[in-house]
């Protein structure tokens, strides 16, 4: 309550990156102060054998993971750790930094709860995120978010998903290939079924060439058609995929509040104006990949009761971005301690 009435109104005033870049810069701060770190732990930690599953030969200590884009090259996730969450996905990571799209790049839709983004992939390189995870704590796991660079033209994009792959292999716990971003012209082209198996299937070649292979996910857009995702479901399963994660976000602009000027913006839009597509897509993969396959969900969730949606529609995992600047910081606690008692009951029933 106190982060939405007197501090989200004061970041508000700012522009959503400086207002990101503020906020992580003041945080990282207050985590290096002498017992700061404990507090944090000891207030937002929720610690609950409910709330732990193995997945892809990882034990998650609770499901709730913060989506890649809000840690671009892994300078954060050291101190968001102690926000409580279970996994955080650093990236999208491409193989050269790159500046990213013009500014501004990124809006608020608070009529909507809603944020639309168009940063395009802007990173400072595969160097200085694996420099950034040669002090990784142990006790967390670490997904890597692997893209290509906006110069390299599709037919050779699988040559910048392998030298990010090679460069960060040490340092992370399970790659994802992202393909669905909207905001790197012609990236989603590369969602088709011949370039994604083409792509998939060189990505497990080297996977494999490795002594222990690395989980391999995939994250896809919202805005696919059902043949698209059945298409989806068969690369999934001969590309032995370990998991998928749904969604990205959105193009879709229908049912939107928020001015239209803002509302016409280009870029993908998360939030809650994206909930209920990336339900529906989770559901309609579970029902086809089965009960056993992982899927990570993301996608609007602010509150439990949208995480558990999203569990009930078939997502094993959750992730995290916009709500967390909505919502604050006591968001990921208030999820784990909501999703306590539904897993008891679950358990018990």
């Amino acid at each position: 309550m106190f982060y939405k009435v007197f501090i989200r109104p004061i970041l508000f005033l700012l522009s959503p990156e400086i207002a990101h870049h503020f906020t992580t810069e003041i945080f990282k701060i207050l985590i290096s102060i002498p017992g700061v770190k404990q507090l944090f732990f000891s207030k937002l930690k929720v610690n609950n054998k409910a709330l732990s599953q193995t997945l892809f030969g990882l034990n998650f200590p609770n499901p709730i993971g913060l989506a890649a884009g809000f840690d671009k090259n892994a300078e954060l996730y050291k101190s968001f750790q102690h926000l409580g969450f279970g996994f955080i996905e650093i990236g999208t990571v491409t193989p050269k930094g790159q500046p990213g799209n013009p500014k501004p790049r990124m809006f608020r839709l608070p009529a909507d709860k809603g944020l639309i983004n168009r940063m395009g992939f802007n990173n400072e390189g595969l160097e200085a995120a694996f420099k950034n995870l040669k002090t990784r704590p142990k006790n967390l796991i670490v997904g890597g978010n692997i893209g290509k660079n906006k110069v390299t033209p599709n037919e050779k994009a699988f040559e910048d998903y392998q030298i990010c792959f090679e460069g960060l292999f040490t340092y992370v716990d399970y790659f994802v290939v992202n393909v669905s971003s909207p905001n790197t012209p012609n990236l989603r082209d590369l969602q088709e079924k011949e370039p994604l198996t083409n792509l998939l299937n060189k990505l497990q070649e080297l996977n494999k060439q490795k002594g222990s292979p690395k989980p391999i996910l995939l994250k896809i857009a919202p805005d696919l058609t059902e043949s698209q995702l059945d298409d989806i479901v068969e690369i999934a399963k001969t590309t032995n995929l370990s998991g998928l994660i749904a969604t990205n976000t959105t193009i879709d602009r229908n049912n939107l509040k928020a001015n239209s000027n803002i509302t016409q913006e280009a870029g993908g839009l998360s939030g809650k104006p994206v909930t209920q597509k990336s339900t529906e897509v989770i559901r309609y993969l579970r029902k086809r990949l089965g009960k056993d396959f992982p899927i990570i969900g993301v996608g609007g969730v602010f509150t439990a009761k949208d995480a558990i949606e999203k569990i009930e529609a078939g997502a094993n995992l959750i992730q995290v971005y916009t709500g967390l600047i909505y919502e604050g910081p006591n968001m990921v606690k208030n999820i784990n301690s909501g999703l306590i008692d539904y897993f008891k009951q679950k358990h018990n029933g």
